[in-house]
């Protein structure tokens, strides 16, 4: 089946947008630091992950893999990673919201550089989020967050990446690493 041509796409996103069902995530525009080629697309998400997974029949058993020696485990895979972003978007938001902040995302034109969560604050300060679908974390994990940090210096007071882990902790580096679960206590 062949994807809705661009103009369909975009009458389709406007009418959930009107509905409150889809909420648009800016690309950054940063008013402090000048960064070169970054896109200024949005990306979409639905305004609650948990209706998402309803509209496509989605359940949480089909979600998650059972095994008869071990505990439930993840399943990977791109429907559980986009409803896990979208439902750590929508954490975010909330917070930010009740902060004062902005948030948006950052990807370079080329696409060597993507984080998931920027939260900016009025005075130009921001706090970057990766979303990941795993319980640890690995140095690959982080090299985006570490870029920025570079292109950034004081104007990052920190950075974090939201997993579905069970303990938050500094890694070596500064970057927390913060279950979902705990994001806000």
């Amino acid at each position: 089946m062949a994807p809705p041509a661009r103009g369909t796409a975009q009458d389709y996103r406007e009418v959930l947008k009107r509905l409150w069902l889809l909420d648009e995530v800016p690309g950054w525009v940063p008013s402090r630091n000048h960064f070169n080629r970054l896109g200024q697309s949005p990306k979409h998400q639905l305004a609650d992950p948990a209706l998402a997974a309803r509209l496509l029949g989605v359940s949480a058993q089909s979600l998650i893999t059972r095994s008869d020696i071990g505990p439930a485990e993840l399943r990977d895979g791109p429907m559980l990673g986009g409803l896990f972003e979208s439902l750590v978007t929508l954490s975010v938001r909330v917070y930010a919201q009740s902060a004062g902040a902005a948030v948006s995302h950052v990807r370079t034109h080329n696409g060597d550089h993507e984080i998931d969560l920027i939260v900016e604050r009025a005075d130009g300060k921001v706090v970057a989020f990766e979303v990941k679908l795993a319980s640890a974390v690995t140095d690959k994990d982080v090299q985006h967050l570490r870029w920025l940090r570079i292109q950034l210096g004081t104007d990052l007071p920190d950075a974090a990446v939201i997993t579905t882990g069970k303990v938050a902790y500094w890694r070596a580096d500064g970057i927390a690493v913060i279950p979902l679960a705990l994001l806000g206590v």
